[in-house]
């Protein structure tokens, strides 16, 4: 089954997140006291695999969860081969909908800086929040039915 391997946030915008153990999501914002929360963005929940994460590990690059800037790393859930317009059920409450897949990374981040590439801009997805409420590490990820 797929599920959150870790919940992450930080205060303040081009910064590794730190893993918190549970967080909460307000529909149409993303994660309280998160630096990257805003109503007016489609990107309001970054998402990376921690089979993405792996990638980087094998290069020798010791990362993990929160490195990448992501709220939520997950497992077992192929997100790229999501389509726009997904929603992804992640624990009792909350609903994310898929809203873009990569990014354009213009201001080089630490760990590109340090290896010449970054997972985050090709493998990172990023949601807006339709239904918020708590999110813990270990909570289910799965595709929701619409309709």
């Amino acid at each position: 089954m797929a599920h959150i391997i870790a919940v992450c946030t930080s205060k303040t915008k081009g910064t590794k997140k730190e893993t918190v153990g549970e967080g909460t999501v307000r529909e149409d914002l993303g994660f309280i006291g998160d630096a990257h929360a805003d109503s007016s963005t489609h990107r309001q929940v970054s998402l990376l695999a921690i089979e993405s994460i792996h990638k980087m590990r094998d290069l020798g690059v010791d990362v993990g969860p929160g490195d990448f800037a992501e709220n939520l790393t997950t497992q077992g859930i192929d997100l790229l081969s999501l389509p726009l317009g997904t929603q992804l059920a992640v624990g009792k409450e909350i609903i994310l909908e898929l809203s873009q897949i990569g990014k354009d990374c213009h201001t080089r981040c630490a760990i590109y800086r340090q290896v010449g590439r970054c997972i985050m801009p090709t493998e990172g997805v990023f949601t807006k929040v339709i239904r918020g409420g708590v999110v813990r590490t270990g909570d289910p990820i799965r595709t929701k039915n619409v309709g």
